[in-house]
Formats: C-alpha cells, structure tokens, sequence
C-alpha cells in the first residue's frame, strides 16, 4: 500500500498539487475581493480563513516530513485540549442556542481523530499504533462525553474509515467515495433550503437543525438568486438577511459554508469553495503516503465538509488551519522515507552498472 515510485515521479506529483493548490487559493482570495469591491462587501474574514489553510497545510507538510508520527500526535492532544479548555471559540456573541459553537467542536474533535489515526498508520510499531488507536477512540467518547452528538457521529465514521481503508487496495475508489458523499449532503442542504424535499424529511430536519437554522438557509438561497454571478458581497448576509437582523445578538451568519458562498460571493464562489476541496482531495490521491493515510484524512476532511454544511464550522480559525495541518501531514512526504528510496535508488544504479 505504499508507493513504488522513484522519487522523480513523487517529485512531480506533489509539484502538480501543490501548483493546483496556489491557484485554487489565489483564485479565491481574488474572488473575495472582486466581489467586496463591487458591493462594497468586508473580504476579511475570507481572507484570514485562506490564509490558515495556507498557513496549516505548509506546517503539515514541514512537521510530517520531520515527524510523520509524532507530530500529528501532538496535533490531535493540540485539539482535544482547545476543546476542553476554550469553552466558547465562536469570536462573536452568541445566540441562545449557539449554532456556531456546536459545530466547531464536532469539527476540531474529528480533525484530531483524523490525525491521531494517520499517526497510528505512520507508526511501525504494534504498540505504537495500538496506542494512537486507542487515542482516536478515546477523542471520539470525548466527544459523546462532551454532549457533541455531531461529532460522536463524525469522530466514529473517521475511525471505522480508517480501518477499513488498511482492507483497499486502490485509494481512487474511495476518493471518489469521499467525494460523492461531500456531494450528496451539500445537495440535500440545497434541497432544504429550496423547499423540495418531502414534507416528513423536511419536519425530521427541521427537529434536528432547528427552524431558525433552516430560515437562515432559506435568506441565504434568496439572496443568491438576487445576484447569480457575484452575491451580496462578503461579510454582507448579517445586514441584508431578514432572520438574521431579527434576532436577538445574530453572528451574521447563515451557518452553511455553501449557502454563505451562493449568498456572499455567488455561483462563482460555490464553485471555488467546491474547487478548494476538491484540490485537497486530489492532493491526497496524488500523495506517496500510503493509502490509509491518505483515506483516514480524506474521511476526516469530508466529514468537516458535512458539518461545514450544515454549520458556521469554516469561521472559526482554528478549523481552519486544522484542515490545512490535517491535509499537509497527509501529503508530507518522510525525509526518511526519501533518503531510504534514494539509497535504493542508488543502489540499484551501481549494481546495474557492475560487470
């Protein structure tokens, strides 16, 4: 399940995601801004969630080249101890039923299972990884012991996925697994907000995320509609949404990463914030780690993209920059790793050059 490329070819596939990626950001950090500048929106917190990811994904690429095991270990103890000991990590007022609070301790709790399980695949020794297993389950009973049902759902999927993806041989299967699943919850939230789904799913829902969250989505989708191509402008839902400006200390938030791009920045933005995940997903199919490395973050990664959808999780900062550790770590390639294929590399050159 490891990569039986030279290091040529690792070389070139990491230079093609990494130059996927500039673009995918730059693209959106411009975005936000043409966007702002034509009705008169605040980019700001666009561009600070950039910049974490960007921020995130160059540390995880630097600590998983030294420290392939040990430093996503610290990174998940790292978010399970911002979880017990920041009670509240939403940076604005709160509701009376927190809605960003919520999905942004889900969020972390799954970004930490994730890490902890690529740490137990990257492991070599039995104990090691039994050690790191034990970790990532312990982070998922936090969560259940947390009151988080979310992120018991979510830090449970991660784990199941990460050891069943130790059984598949061919990770492009569950790529695109990840992929259509991203799909699918993002349709349905569409589908919610639009109105066209059934009348008993609609009630269920409704019991689930709450009436206000589903009004919110709702100004959301009406707002997109206004203006297609490019939105309202970012940071702009807050004064513009009627439920919003309703309620009693609203965080301006309509608590759904796409419904806020259709709204804020248009279609063009859906289809970037669409594009970041998708990059992050092709960077793991591309990655020389091994295959349940790559799966493990790619399951973490979609379930942050589920709670994303349905929750203001991407305005916190501290998201933010754990997808971007969690996917760089993930796509890291071991300096040790790369001195040992160069060995063999070399190796092999000198015995084919013998007479």
């Amino acid at each position: 399940m490891t990569s039986s490329a030279g290091p040529q070819e690792d070389g070139d596939r990491r230079n093609v995601s990494d130059a996927a990626g500039v673009v995918v950001l730059g693209a959106c950090a411009a975005w936000s801004l043409i966007s702002a500048a034509m009705h008169d929106g605040r980019p700001e917190g666009v561009l600070l969630a950039i910049l974490a990811v960007a921020a995130g994904y160059a540390a995880g690429r630097i600590g998983g080249a030294l420290l392939p095991v040990a430093v996503p270990c610290v990174a998940a103890l790292a978010g399970v101890g911002l979880t017990l000991t920041v009670p509240h990590l939403s940076p604005g007022p709160q509701l009376v039923t927190p809605l960003g609070h919520a999905g942004a301790t889900a969020a972390v709790l799954t970004l930490a299972t994730g890490a902890a399980c690529c740490a137990a695949w990257s492991a070599s020794a039995p104990l090691v990884r039994l050690a790191l297993r034990l970790l990532a389950a312990g982070i998922t009973v936090t969560a259940a012991v947390l009151g988080s049902t979310s992120g018991f759902v979510t830090c449970s999927a991660v784990l199941v996925c990460s050891l069943s993806a130790g059984h598949l041989r061919h990770r492009g299967v569950g790529i695109a697994g990840l992929a259509l699943a991203a799909a699918s919850v993002t349709g349905l939230i569409w589908a919610v907000a639009g109105n066209v789904v059934p009348g008993g799913l609609l009630t269920w829902l409704e019991g689930q995320l709450t009436g206000h969250r589903i009004q919110l989505w709702q100004d959301a989708l009406h707002l997109a509609r206004e203006d297609l191509a490019l939105g309202v402008g970012p940071g702009r839902f807050g004064e513009l949404s009627s439920t919003a400006t309703g309620t009693l200390l609203s965080d301006g938030k309509p608590h759904s990463a796409p419904l806020q791009q259709a709204a804020e920045q248009g279609v063009v933005g859906v289809l970037l914030l669409a594009a970041a995940f998708c990059w992050m997903l092709f960077a793991l199919w591309r990655t020389a780690r091994p295959t349940p490395v790559a799966l493990t973050a790619g399951a973490a990664l979609t379930a942050l993209a589920a709670i994303a959808a349905v929750g203001n999780a991407l305005s916190f900062t501290t998201v933010s920059v754990g997808a971007g550790l969690l996917a760089g770590l993930a796509t890291a390639r071991p300096i040790a790793v790369e001195s040992t294929q160069r060995e063999d590399d070399v190796r092999t050159r000198g015995d084919q050059l013998a007479p």
